[in-house]
């Protein structure tokens, strides 16, 4: 395990598998400053490994996933529209690198998942919540407002109709009303909540990684508006993936009955 943000974030690799741990338990692994700068050191480092071929977000303790920003820094760094100014320059790098992680990302969601919390949660590709979690965004109830790309995100997850009811209002919804409006994948009860995301990240990570990547690729451009979507992007991933080697070892390992085994080029 390698500890970033002093001790904040955690970050640790198993079977082709790396885990970021949100670690402020006290808390309820509220996000300061630091710790989004240490979230964008842990994903350029999972970026350049080969070795990960998927990655999991996790919140230290059993209370929280993350329980929003840290409030006890928004007199001295959010105090007002100047000062968010410079909060969002400070953190927009982290947000950045999450939003363009090239790899699949799975949330595993226990308990508080509010606000800021929440934003982080929806970049993530797949969302796994145990029973007892919640989920909210109260910034009405603490008079600011969230920008686009994260209001953009809800919409595109759960639609204008429900978007409004959270964002109006402030109010929590219990795991089972975020799976039925869409906003997590699956709810599974807390005692199987790790079992159920490292068995799933371990399938994911055992699959072909160009084809992960050009599926990640296609499914992010498939939510933009047409003026903004990369068509060649995705084309030169489709590409890349029928010219690899991975395919050819995909095609004989089918013939002879065994698992394939991916190397990402």
């Amino acid at each position: 395990m390698k500890e970033y943000a002093d001790g904040k974030m955690l970050a640790e690799v198993e079977d082709g598998v790396g885990l970021i741990t949100f670690n402020q338990p006290e808390k309820r692994n509220a996000m300061s400053v630091n710790m989004w700068l240490g979230l964008g050191e842990i994903l350029d480092a999972f970026a350049a490994d080969g070795g990960i071929r998927a990655v999991v977000l996790t919140g230290a303790g059993h209370k929280a996933f993350v329980s929003g920003a840290d409030i006890s820094q928004f007199e001295q760094q959010r105090a007002n529209a100047n000062a968010q100014l410079e909060y969002d320059r400070l953190t927009s790098a982290g947000r950045a690198k999450l939003a363009a992680f090239p790899k699949p990302v799975i949330a595993r969601i226990r308990g508080y998942c509010l606000g800021g919390g929440l934003g982080i949660a929806m970049q993530a590709d797949l969302r796994i919540a145990a029973e007892d979690s919640q989920f909210g965004i109260p910034a009405a109830r603490l008079g600011i407002a969230y920008g686009f790309d994260m209001v953009r995100k809800l919409v595109s997850l759960v639609g204008p109709a429900h978007a409004r009811t959270l964002l109006f209002t402030g109010e929590r919804i219990d795991s089972a009303e975020a799976q039925r409006i869409g906003l997590v994948n699956k709810v599974v009860p807390d005692a199987d909540l790790s079992d159920v995301v490292f068995d799933m990240a371990r399938t994911i990570a055992d699959n072909a990684p160009l084809s992960l990547r050009a599926a990640k690729l296609a499914v992010n451009e498939a939510v933009k508006s047409e003026s903004e979507r990369d068509a060649a992007a995705v084309h030169a991933a489709v590409t890349a993936c029928f010219d690899s080697t991975d395919y050819r070892e995909g095609r004989t390992a089918f013939m002879e009955k065994r698992p394939p085994r991916f190397l990402g080029r």
